[in-house]
């Protein structure tokens, strides 16, 4: 199986515990980089991530981008080019591989992410009319990205110049699914796709990096210490922390659900606003601090706090997700009890549990029922992709299915977004 000459190279030396054949999925998130090690079949040998260390240049993808456009192109391709390495590295240690046994490599990102990989000139993304150079998938060289392979990588086409091959790898992976699917790959840029029974309308809408936790005073990536998820008991906020143990940050599935408990428990009002000690008539009420913060962690060496400016930085995102599924929506003629299935990807994981999209009011409550995780959709697309022999034959088919939809700065989507930073909307 595979891809062919243009992707594969036969070895030697291999070491005889391993397949014969080794894949690399990458996928390059803008705020973590993710990657899997597969053998021929599709079977994870390793999977590993790590913080993208562009984030120096900014938490999200336009910071980069000007950052870019402004003469730092060659720093942050090497930035991307230094954590590859070092996530390449991660994965072949967990198996005892050498670089040299890795026969194929995909990679998908958003349309920016693309472009700052291949130290490419960003305007055509920045400045009307948004477009990305190709919708083609690109064959880099080795010498090309100098990431310390044998072998090229594939990079997934861009639908426009907000939809990337992230949202295409998304949607390869899939294989069960009816018109009225949507498919939804939360990160900087929150991706959407509805299926309605003979193309994908895809769109996408600026969420971001609070999603990912993101410019969230104590956020952090999906690591041990992490808290994954929080759930309001009688007054107290219980934790799940990664790994168990005391937490040191909240990554995106945490954040979203202490949001949802703070908003249940009263301590956050539907406009999203924290309310005062005054304003509170339980126990819960010990969690704000003097500063009108609400600390919900703390022991002898530090306090983790949620602050009003982390809240409106969520807020403004999941308002962006959910006015551009409503739009979406409108624009197909699905209503919500004509949604089949939602499929949710990206910083959320599996850690959060799907009633916690309701009680923040990302997705109608009509839908939470028909929700469902779809654990690193992304590299799962990916993977299908290796180890498929039909592969590039099935990408140039997928592609020809799927038709972009601009959203954001439409009249509609800016009514809905404001209706949509409400915390208790329906």
């Amino acid at each position: 199986k595979g891809k062919g000459n243009a992707l594969k190279m036969n070895i030697s030396g291999m070491n005889d515990a391993l397949p014969s054949q080794l894949f690399l999925a990458l996928d390059l998130g803008t705020t973590s980089l993710a990657g899997r090690l597969v053998d021929a079949a599709g079977a994870v040998l390793a999977e590993a991530s790590q913080a993208n260390p562009q984030q120096r240049f900014g938490a999200d993808i336009l910071s980069r981008m000007q950052a870019s456009h402004e003469g730092a192109a060659a720093e942050l391709q090497e930035l991307l080019r230094e954590g590859v390495r070092d996530l390449v590295a991660e994965l072949l240690q967990q198996v005892g591989a050498s670089p040299g046994q890795v026969t194929a490599v995909a990679a998908a990102g958003n349309p920016g992410m693309a472009l700052l990989l291949q130290g490419l000139p960003v305007e055509p993304l920045l400045y009307p009319p948004h477009r990305p150079p190709s919708r083609e998938p690109v064959l880099l060289t080795s010498a090309q990205l100098e990431l310390g392979l044998d072998v090229p990588l594939l990079l997934f086409p861009a639908v426009s110049g907000f939809v990337g091959g992230d949202l295409v790898a998304f949607l390869y992976g899939l294989e069960d699914f009816g018109a009225g699917t949507i498919c939804i790959d939360i990160g900087t840029n929150a991706e959407l796709a509805l299926w309605t029974g003979r193309q994908w309308l895809v769109s996408s809408a600026a969420a971001g990096p609070a999603f990912e936790a993101g410019n969230i005073g104590c956020g952090m990536t999906a690591q041990v210490g992490a808290v994954t998820d929080v759930v309001l008991q009688g007054d107290r906020l219980q934790l799940q922390v990664a790994g168990g143990g005391a937490p040191t940050g909240l990554c995106g599935s945490g954040l979203a659900a202490l949001i949802g408990a703070l908003v249940e428990g009263g301590l956050v009002d539907s406009a999203g606003r924290i309310v005062t000690s005054e304003e509170v008539e339980n126990n819960l009420g010990r969690y704000l601090d003097s500063a009108g913060n609400i600390c919900f962690y703390r022991d002898a060496s530090k306090a983790l706090c949620l602050t009003q400016t982390d809240l409106r930085n969520f807020q403004l995102a999941k308002g962006a997700l959910r006015a551009g599924l409503e739009v979406l929506q409108e624009r197909t003629g699905f209503d919500d009890a004509q949604i089949s299935k939602v499929l949710v990807s990206g910083a959320f994981g599996k850690a959060l549990p799907v009633e916690a999209l309701k009680k923040v009011a990302i997705l109608p409550a009509d839908m939470v029922d028909k929700t469902f995780f779809v654990p690193n959709g992304v590299l799962a697309g990916l993977t299908r992709y290796l180890a498929m022999s039909e592969g590039e034959e099935r990408l140039t088919k997928l592609m020809a299915l799927i038709k972009p939809f601009p959203l954001s700065g439409t009249p509609a989507f800016e009514e809905k977004f404001l209706a949509a930073l409400d915390f208790t909307s329906k």
